[in-house]
């Protein structure tokens, strides 16, 4: 069975919102940076899932959501979603992973992004990886 997610690629002053995802066994990519999201629960849209993802993971109600690509591979459909996070980091309550940051297009290129709570370096997730790529491809600038 083919599994849909809704991803949030959210910009503040030139940086991007990332999550470190938990270390346990039989998640997707564990403990590497992904972006807050996930799967769509039956009859929600991409965009409602995603809503509701990011307040369940940090507690954010975001305003300007904007559709940017669809990606396939043979697992699942991951609908990637940009949007400015229009409040401060601090703001953010989160329930679900290790960490959160933000990160600049030069940090996210390296492969690898601090994690402040970890006090080590992670890598980044697949998706993440594949946003990071269409961010350049699109010549992206702050």
């Amino acid at each position: 069975m083919r599994v849909e997610v809704a991803l949030a690629m959210a910009e503040r002053e030139g940086c991007w919102l990332l999550q470190l995802r938990d270390d346990i066994e039989g998640i997707v990519h564990p403990g590497t940076w992904g972006l807050f999201g996930g799967h769509l629960d039956p009859g929600e849209t991409p965009e409602q899932a995603l809503r509701r993802e990011l307040r369940e993971e940090i507690n954010w109600e975001v305003h300007d959501l904007s559709f940017w690509f669809l990606h396939h591979n043979l697992q699942r459909d991951a609908h990637f979603f940009r949007t400015t996070l229009a409040v401060p980091l601090g703001a953010l309550d989160l329930r679900e992973g290790q960490d959160l940051t933000l990160a600049s297009l030069d940090d996210l290129r390296s492969g690898s992004i601090w994690s402040p709570r970890r006090c080590e370096s992670r890598p980044l997730a697949p998706s993440l990886q594949r946003a990071v790529e269409m961010l350049v491809q699109e010549g992206w600038t702050p």
